[in-house]
């Protein structure tokens, strides 16, 4: 029989600021490679992992993600004992520090209490990657563990993952400490976020934070437990993104561009389900040129795209350019418009402006509904 956990997806932390992007949506609704959305992706591992119960929390701005999730049925979940539960918060200040996913949980403890799962796997709504959570449960339970936090290695900790914490193990990969990256190293052992416990510790660490300090998360309260539980790391590996930045966010979508990571990633075995949109696909017209790029459908390309992801619904005039960047759906580029390392929101319109370059690292920002 196998271990039966229900999922929580967390969309309520409030330390993380994308800039511009999240201005209109929380960044589990983010688009990524033009047709998906951040949250998708830990909705599918649970779904592909037979996790069928699913609490996803949300606080601010959360239109979006309900319109994209609805009833949840194109994630393939058992319609007639699963769900997703989407569950709301009241103190929904945008940047408060009361804003936390420990609040959200204790304003919904009721719904978790009567879960009649004995686990509960916990996953953040800003990170994507591939992980198989049954997988996860069975070695967690196996090793009587009391909570088991998946951790990745990276080597670029010095100008990435700044929002995000660090995880210091001791020889038997058991977590000893769980600190804000701060940068100081490039390689480190990032946290995803991701936890496995039983339902009785998730809701013991809840009450618990309560009276320790109404500013915590449950990041907080696992690195407060590292002394008093047994708490052990497990190493993912594979594709690993955290939107933590614009900066993350581009560079995650740009690294799908490469063919092998794409393939590598998207195997017909593991699935990542999305709310589909029918519509007619994409016309090149003649001159148009497109090299190294994803490009959703209904869009009409009469220019030249590059090393590029560009959404649904898109123009691109005559003679444009559009280089290393990204443009959300409903742009309309116009012609002789030359767009370099930029993040186009949607329905931008730049006809007037005949060029938007970053000079820096950094992707420029072109804010939703602009007319440039």
């Amino acid at each position: 029989m196998a271990n039966k956990a229900f999922g929580v997806i967390n969309s309520a932390a409030n330390y993380i600021r994308v800039e511009g992007l999240h201005d209109y949506r929380p960044i589990g609704a983010f688009s990524f490679l033009g047709r998906f959305r951040v949250i998708d992706f830990p909705i599918s591992n649970m779904s592909n992992s037979g996790i069928n119960r699913i609490h996803v929390y949300l606080n601010s701005r959360p239109r979006s993600i309900v319109e994209h999730i609805g009833d949840g049925r194109h994630y393939n979940i058992n319609s007639k004992r699963g769900n997703i539960q989407l569950l709301f918060t009241q103190n929904n200040g945008h940047s408060s520090i009361y804003n936390t996913d420990i609040n959200a949980y204790l304003e919904n403890l009721e719904q978790i209490e009567r879960m009649p799962q004995d686990y509960v796997i916990v996953a953040p709504s800003y990170m994507i990657y591939k992980q198989d959570y049954q997988k996860l449960l069975d070695e967690h339970v196996a090793s009587g563990t009391d909570i088991t936090l998946l951790y990745h290695k990276v080597d670029q900790a010095k100008e990435y993952y700044r929002a995000c914490n660090v995880v210091t193990l001791n020889k038997q990969k058991g977590v000893q400490s769980l600190e804000r990256n701060m940068g100081t190293a490039k390689e480190k052992l990032i946290s995803m976020d991701t936890y496995v416990m039983s339902k009785e510790i998730f809701v013991d660490l809840i009450k618990k934070a309560k009276k320790e300090s109404s500013a915590y998360s449950l990041a907080d309260m696992i690195a407060l437990a590292c002394d008093t539980l047994d708490v052990r790391g497990y190493q993912h590996k594979g594709f690993f993104a955290a939107i933590t930045s614009l900066d993350d966010y581009y560079r995650a979508n740009m690294e799908m561009l490469e063919y092998a990571t794409a393939m590598d990633f998207f195997t017909n075995d593991w699935p990542f389900y999305t709310k589909t949109t029918d519509a007619c696909p994409t016309q090149y017209f003649h001159g148009a040129s497109v090299t190294n790029s994803m490009v959703c459908n209904a869009g009409l390309i009469e220019g030249t795209v590059e090393n590029s992801i560009i959404g649904r619904n898109v123009h691109i005039g005559k003679g444009a350019v559009v280089r290393n960047s990204i443009i959300l759906s409903y742009a309309d580029i116009g012609d002789g418009v030359y767009i370099e390392n930029a993040v186009v929101d949607k329905w931008v319109e730049a006809k007037k402006i005949k060029k938007i370059v970053s000079e820096s690292v950094t992707p420029t920002y072109v804010k939703r509904n602009d007319k440039l």
